[in-house]
């Protein structure tokens, strides 16, 4: 098990005990803007249900798209700082944000459906474990990609 742990650190970069923990910390506050933005979707989704309850599918797209801008301003001012303030890199890395967090979507969509249909995986429980894919994979794509200097 070390071995495995030694070597993600290390294809992350993280081979030294201090890079390895400013890694952690750095994932920890990735954690945290994701529960901001479960917060953030569940908001708009909720108070457009209350609004009206037939645009339940408004509201839940509202909710993800907000939340998504909700990620970039808190991954590109507190997680990943350190990247150009000029608005072409800005806007560049928003639309890139977007790619990712759409891309990650699509693809706990995808999983969710397999896991259910072909693997028998539980509707209540397949998306906890999709959870374990999308983040890990959208920190990486955000880090390695978006953020990336």
């Amino acid at each position: 098990m070390k071995l495995l742990i030694d070597s993600v650190f290390r294809k992350l970069k993280a081979e030294s005990p201090e890079e390895r923990k400013a890694l952690i910390r750095q994932f920890i506050k990735f954690g945290l803007v994701g529960l901001s933005n479960t917060l953030v979707a569940w908001a708009v989704y909720y108070l457009v249900l209350w609004l009206n309850p037939d645009l339940y599918m408004v509201g839940s797209i509202a909710g993800t798209v907000i939340s998504i801008a909700n990620a970039f301003f808190w991954n590109d001012r507190f997680v990943f700082k350190g990247a150009e303030k000029d608005r072409k890199s800005k806007l560049k890395r928003l639309g890139k944000t977007y790619v990712s967090y759409g891309g990650t979507s699509i693809l706990a969509t995808v999983l969710l459906w397999a896991e259910v249909r072909f693997l028998g995986v539980g509707k209540v429980f397949a998306p906890v474990l999709n959870l374990l894919i999308t983040i890990p994979l959208n920190f990486l794509i955000n880090k390695f990609w978006t953020f990336h200097k």
